[in-house]
This record gives structure tokens, sequence and C-alpha cells, in this order.
């Protein structure tokens, strides 16, 4: 399998934790959607990150989407998320909630670099909606029980948010600043430490 795509996204990057979770052999192939955007439209006619390509020469793309080929392919029942009811609803609910920060980021990050003149009206709505989702990360995070909320080790929910986290922090400094939101610094700060989470990790570059 080749994952193509840059650890700095954390789409990316919780794909990377996830194949080294399971044990799943693959390359790291880091295009970048703007300077390599001719060599990823070869896999991704959207030149969107991430994209898997299997050894059968399927593409597949989106990180949900390549997750639950994941999952199916190392067992359901070994998957990094419960397989039904409330616990696996709220771990969806809370990778939809770092996901959907992390689109309004990349967006309005891409905006502000290549748009031109942005409006200060739409700037402030993008940054409050930045900042009212890491609070309600942050109180998901000060209200679990246990360093995970999958267990013993983290799952696809601890995944994202820890990968989203970094994200943040660091393409949008001084904007987001993980000590002002301490569960989640600590949420980040653990899985940082672990060894999928320091193999699997780039410092943010910004596009040029």
């Amino acid at each position: 399998m080749q994952l193509i795509g840059q650890y700095d996204s954390p789409f990316v990057r919780r794909v990377g934790v996830a194949l080294m979770r399971y044990g799943m052999d693959f390359d790291h192939v880091p295009f970048s959607v703007m300077g390599d955007g001719e060599k990823f439209a070869q896999f991704n006619p959207l030149k969107r990150v991430p994209t898997l390509v299997l050894d059968s020469g399927e593409v597949l793309t989106e990180s949900g989407a390549i997750l639950d080929y994941l999952d199916e392919t190392h067992g359901r029942n070994r998957a990094l998320i419960a397989q039904d009811g409330r616990a696996r609803r709220a771990a969806l609910q809370r990778i939809a909630l770092a996901t959907a920060i992390a689109d309004k980021a990349v967006a309005y990050f891409y905006t502000k670099r290549f748009g031109g003149e942005v409006d200060p009206w739409f700037a402030a709505r993008c940054e409050e909606q930045i900042i009212t989702g890491l609070h309600a990360l942050n109180i998901h995070c000060a209200d679990r029980h246990g360093n995970w909320w999958f267990g013993a080790d983290p799952g696809h929910d601890d995944i994202a948010v820890a990968c989203v986290a970094r994200f943040l922090s660091e393409a949008y400094a001084p904007l987001v600043r993980l000590s002002d939101y301490p569960d989640l610094e600590d949420h980040s700060r653990r899985a940082e430490n672990l060894s999928e989470f320091i193999q699997i990790q780039q410092p943010f570059l910004a596009p040029a």
C-alpha cells in the first residue's frame, strides 16, 4: 500500500497512525497537494489528501472511508472503534467534531493565504468556529474517565483529536494555544509520546 500525503495534515496523519496500530505495511509518498499537484492527479483527480493506493491498484480517498477499509481488513471485532451502539456513536461524534474543526481550519488557511483580502466578518466567524470547537473538544477530554476513550490504548477518536490538536497549534499559532485547553493539551501530550505518533509526524509546512 501507498499512503500519499504529508504528515502535517491531520487527515493523513490519522490514517498513518492507524496503519501503524494495525501493523499494516505501507510506503509513505509525501506528495504535496500544491507542489506536486500533477503527480497527485494521477491517483486522485481532486488532488486531496489522504489518498491510499492498495496493492491491487485500487485507490481510496477521504480519511473516514480509508479507515473504514482498514477496519474491515484488520477485522471489525478488532477495530479501533466500538462495533455498534452508543459507544460507537459517541466515538463517531468526537471524530466528526475534530475533523470538522480541521476542515474549517484548512479552508480558512487557504483563503487567507491565496484569497486576497479576507472579509473581517468572515475571518472572525472562522476563528470563532475553531475556538468554539476546541473548547468542545476540551470538555470531551475533561469528561473522560481514563487516558483514552477507547480503553487501554487510543482508538480512532483519540487519534483524530490528537492529530487535529497538533495541527491547529502549529498552523494557527498564536491563535491556538493548547495551554488554553488544559485537558485537550494533556490528551495531545500523552498521544505525542506514543511510538506511533513519534514515527508518524511532521512539523507544519505552510504551502508556498
